[in-house]
């Protein structure tokens, strides 16, 4: 079992980042999906959906909506929300969307770059890529290399309830890997995250082997232009 699969699907994985704010999350997708003029009904596909907060508000929005996700405690959470126009199935990035294609699909907030053979990577574009109308966009929002060099905090602790997360972050070749321990009635718990630090370049190269254009790069929700100071890389890219 890979990292992702054993700590997306535990509580403590959920405890741990449940202080992400709702507001910049959905005024960042309100501006976003302005800036691509989707039009009411349009299918988006949001691609590692989590919890299911990005789906359903984009579902608000008047989006017809699917969400996928590894996780499927993720999953079975979020099919309480299942509407009409908004479903959610249990899916591997790497492998091809069995849907209708989509004007639209959406990986956000770092929800890519966990995997050590680059071929992996690129079938991710693939799958997306073959999901996608004629014209479609694909948003994938990452981290910005060079911001994240620049900005590493080593040590910190996290507390969440009654536990204490301890972090410990460092670059380890392409990789930032984030080290978390606690304890939780008297058991210890160890578990990682480790993320490929992506060049904006190198991300352009995968999306261009399958036949992506980069219309846009963004550096932060607010949809300023990228700069290396930047704190998140947001690229637009186009199904030709």
């Amino acid at each position: 079992m890979e990292w992702f699969e054993s700590w997306f699907d535990t509580p403590y994985y959920h405890l741990l980042y449940n202080n992400r704010d709702f507001t910049e999350a959905e005024n960042f997708i309100t501006k976003l999906t302005s800036e691509l003029e989707l039009v009411p009904n349009s299918k988006i596909i949001d691609l590692a959906c989590g919890k299911g907060r990005h789906s359903v508000f984009l579902n608000k929005l008047g989006y017809d909506v699917l969400g996928l996700d590894l996780s499927r405690q993720s999953i079975e959470h979020d099919k309480q929300f299942e509407n009409r126009t908004l479903a959610f199935d249990v899916h591997d990035m790497r492998n091809p969307i069995n849907a209708d294609p989509v004007d639209a699909v959406f990986n956000l907030f770092t929800s890519f770059g966990y995997f050590d053979n680059e071929n992996d990577d690129q079938k991710v574009f693939q799958s997306v890529y073959e999901a996608l109308k004629p014209g479609g966009y694909f948003v994938l929002d990452y981290l910005n290399e060079a911001y994240v060099r620049h900005h590493l905090i080593p040590e910190s602790t996290v507390r969440r309830g009654d536990i204490d997360f301890r972090i410990l972050k460092k670059i380890e070749g392409r990789h930032i890997i984030k080290d978390i321990r606690f304890e939780d009635g008297g058991r210890p718990f160890h578990f990682f995250e480790k993320v490929k630090l992506h060049s904006p370049e190198a991300i352009n190269s995968y999306a261009s082997d399958c036949g992506f254009e980069r219309m846009q790069i963004w550096g932060d929700y607010q949809l300023n232009e990228f700069k290396n100071t930047s704190p998140r890389c947001i690229n637009l890219f186009k199904k030709n």
